[in-house]
């Protein structure tokens, strides 16, 4: 099977609410939609949202590349047109698009357990009241996994920390810093925490910084997890040899599609290294496709973070699991990962 025909188009989701972290505030989520047309007849579609903050992509150099490279792989096979993507020097989120459409017609994972999944759900960062009450109001709504957004201001991180753990005991909080403190400032909240249940504590420093992770992990009473800092497999192999962290965050757009990811997650695996499959704010089929993933290596992934669906303003019809809450149920038609598409009747 090859292809024959790739067009991209830029997609908009609005929000219920912005989405606030230490690097950036949103309202909607933006992304790039490819579409893979294969002589078959058949279709399939990947995409990447830009978060130039984090991969150093925006939605025009990702439109960009993708529209550069697409010549070359007309014509080809699946298999190929894979591999040239990932010899390329283009971003990580353009090439998860171009990977997560490919993967569509060439991987073959089988899920042997479907029983559902738990995501958590994002508290974006805002006044300790306004994170309080959105947490109180997730969790009223059966949202008990809470990844909570910390910011540059450690005092107030730890005043929200010990807020949520105060007012809502049995939720399950993973505290996300986006890079926001410095090494000190680490040990200022992981000192004043000590006595809080927290599930995980996720880049507290900048990425580049793994001497630093290493040292917090020794210290740290919750376990430290690498997200900015692990973009590929061999960053992940890097941050375990150093034994800089305790777990790993892979994301679609970081290591540049479920190709990759599957890399990690076999090594992972392997290895017996605990992992979150997290995800930017993304469209549908990117989340979709990490799904599936989620489903496939539940063995691997304590924690799941893709509630994007959740956040949409409007429910989006192209999410293809049930969602009853924060939890996701696997349709009968996505049991085998790379379900070919129908043909294209466009």
């Amino acid at each position: 099977m090859h292809i024959t025909e790739i067009t991209t188009s830029v997609e908009k989701i609005p929000l219920k609410t912005p989405f606030i972290t230490a690097l950036r505030r949103v309202e909607n989520v933006e992304f790039i939609r490819v579409k893979i047309l294969f002589n078959s007849g058949e279709f399939a579609y990947g995409e990447a949202p830009a978060t130039q903050a984090i991969t150093g992509e925006t939605l025009e150099t990702i439109e960009d590349s993708i529209k550069e490279i697409a010549p070359q792989l007309i014509g080809i096979q699946t298999d190929e047109a894979l591999d040239r993507v990932h010899q390329t020097s283009m971003g990580s989120s353009a090439k998860a698009a171009l990977d997560i459409a490919l993967c569509e017609t060439l991987c073959n994972l089988k899920v042997v357990d479907d029983s559902p999944l738990q995501s958590d759900v994002t508290i974006s960062l805002g006044s300790v009241e306004k994170m309080l009450d959105d947490a109180e109001t997730a969790f009223k709504e059966g949202m008990d996994i809470l990844k909570v957004k910390l910011g540059k201001d450690i005092s107030h991180a730890i005043e929200v920390t010990k807020v949520l753990s105060s007012q809502l005991p049995e939720a399950k909080l993973l505290i996300d810093a986006n890079q926001a403190w410095s090494y000190e400032e680490s040990l200022r909240y992981i000192t004043e925490t000590s006595e809080i249940k927290l599930e995980l504590i996720e880049q507290p420093v900048v990425a580049k910084d793994r001497v630093s992770l290493k040292n917090l992990r020794k210290v740290s009473h919750t376990p430290i997890m690498a997200d900015e800092a692990a973009f590929t497999l061999e960053d992940v192999k890097e941050l375990i040899k150093l034994e800089a962290v305790d777990m790993i965050n892979i994301k679609l757009m970081k290591c540049g599609g479920v190709s990759k990811a599957i890399e990690i997650l076999e090594y992972a695996r392997e290895h017996k290294i605990a992992c979150m499959l997290g995800s930017m704010l993304e469209g549908p089929y990117s989340i979709n496709a990490a799904l599936k993933l989620a489903f496939v290596y539940r063995d691997v992934i304590e924690y799941i973070d893709l509630d994007s669906p959740l956040l949409y303003k409007e429910q989006s019809p192209e999410v293809m699991c049930d969602i009853e809450g924060a939890t996701f149920r696997l349709k009968e038609d996505l049991r085998t990962f790379g379900d070919k598409s129908k043909p294209d009747k466009s």
